[in-house]
């Protein structure tokens, strides 16, 4: 796939989302994730423009230092956004695999209380965050204002286990 005259190497559908699909694409020997916005309809939610929404939520959490992939690079045209690839398993597949997902959960009750603080939720679904290097990366961009029926404890809880 081109992106900006660069010629990104597709390796594997990671996964589709409410506004995009998610690859895991190289250039020149490394790795990203290049998201390519669709407009399928979606039921719960509503956007705007996306890929406008996507860069105006990055910046957003960027201003709060949330851990997440560096955007490396946007095509406006095509709708398309490159970036940092985070490696390692979502908590979602460690839960699928009953793996041991404690220093997550404790991490993301930090980021729910600092957002909250800050009138901000993200989508708390366990399959938008890696642990690396004892980090925890929202690998989303997505946030919204803060309403309490869609926080961590109210909302993401229920798709977290041991919490």
């Amino acid at each position: 796939m081109i992106v900006n005259n660069k010629r990104y190497k597709i390796i594997r559908l990671l996964g589709k989302g409410k506004g995009g699909y998610s690859y895991l694409a190289s250039y020149e020997g490394v790795f990203y994730i290049l998201k390519k916005i669709h407009h399928e309809p979606c039921d719960y939610y509503t956007f705007n423009n996306k890929i406008e929404s996507e860069l105006s939520d990055y910046q957003t959490l960027l201003n709060l230092d949330v851990l997440m992939p560096n955007l490396i690079e946007v095509d406006i045209e095509n709708e398309i956004i490159i970036k940092e690839y985070i490696e390692g398993k979502t908590v979602l597949e460690k839960i699928q695999n009953k793996e041991d997902i404690s220093l997550e959960i404790i991490l993301i009750k930090k980021i729910a209380e600092h957002l909250k603080n800050n009138n901000i939720n993200i989508d708390y679904y366990p399959s938008n965050f890696i642990l690396y290097r004892d980090l925890l990366y929202y690998i989303d961009y997505e946030c919204n204002e803060y309403m309490s029926q869609y926080d961590f404890d109210n909302w993401g809880t229920k798709y977290w286990s041991n919490c």
